[in-house]
């Protein structure tokens, strides 16, 4: 975060934390000023795990579930990360949904049959379709279950450390997500709409008191319009992130897709140097901007 410093004849300057204590010279005056000390970080909350500015993810191929494994900067394995698809639960949801609405079908064409007779088919099959669609969705909808993401300690997932709940099932216009302590403590809730997504993706993170932290949003917004037009072009448009700072709008994290053949991606919050954003609430974000993006 910069530093303000102001001038006895009223001139402000925001310089970098590089400055805090050192003794610099007002442009305008020539005045000698000492710039204040850099505030100390306060102690990080949480695991130990997640104290640090550094995060390498990488996701796992070959699985059904969205699976990544978190290492710090020289490699270490921190964290295992997955997000299930809940195959068996789907097929039985799909199922489930075809069975109800092809009753609920046979039901409305016997009724519009009795009503209107042979005399137009159409009058007989669209409303069944209709109904079959429409039930199918909400039977499918009900039965299928939320997709939770779940930080473990390591792969045997004994050991839970932080989740991400999904907080509807149906999500049109929005996407909200509740970010917990393995406490139950609420630290944040991430937040997306479908809408701006169409022009260049964002999320914006709140905190339990209703106040903005950050928002993440992509580094580009001319490569977020190619990637609109062109896909992603065999990894050459990849997605990058910034993360910003809520009140000030100043760059405190990123989050970077590494050109490679597997996904490799990169949270660093090197500079968010006073530990403004809580750790534990960045690598959720980190996560999202994959999973939450079907990247």
């Amino acid at each position: 975060m910069p530093i303000v410093v102001t001038c006895r004849c009223g001139e402000s300057y925001s310089l970098k934390d590089e400055f805090a204590g050192t003794l610099v010279r007002c442009p305008k005056c020539g005045e000698s000023l000492r710039v204040a000390e850099a505030e100390a970080r306060p102690p990080a909350a949480g695991d130990p795990l997640f104290h640090r500015d550094k995060f390498l993810l990488r996701q796992k191929h070959l699985a059904i579930s969205e699976k990544y494994e978190v290492r710090d900067e020289g490699g270490e394995p921190l964290l295992f990360v997955e997000r299930p698809v809940h195959l068996g639960r789907g097929v039985v949801a799909v199922l489930a949904g075809l069975i109800a609405g092809g009753i609920v079908a046979l039901v409305v064409a016997g009724i519009f049959g009795l009503l209107f007779g042979s005399k137009d088919e159409v009058l007989i099959i669209l409303p069944a379709v209709a109904a079959l669609l429409v039930v199918f969705f909400v039977v499918f909808v009900a039965l299928y279950p939320k997709r939770h993401v779940t930080f473990y300690r390591d792969s045997t997932k004994r050991e839970s450390v932080l989740e991400i709940l999904q907080d509807r099932k149906l999500q049109l216009l929005t996407a909200t997500y509740t970010v917990k302590s393995v406490e139950g403590e609420v630290l944040a809730r991430l937040h997306k709409n479908y809408v701006y997504n169409i022009v260049r993706k964002r999320w914006y993170c709140y905190a339990p008191d209703g106040s903005m932290p950050c928002i993440a949003k992509e580094g580009s917004l001319i490569l977020s319009l190619l990637r609109r037009f062109l896909g992603v072009s065999f990894g050459f448009l990849r997605t990058n992130f910034v993360i910003l700072e809520g009140r000030s709008n100043t760059a405190i994290g990123e989050f970077n897709r590494k050109f490679t053949i597997l996904d490799r991606y990169v949270l660093d919050m090197s500079a968010d140097r006073k530990g403004y954003l809580d750790r534990r609430v960045a690598l959720a974000l980190g996560v999202m901007l994959d999973t939450g993006e079907h990247r």
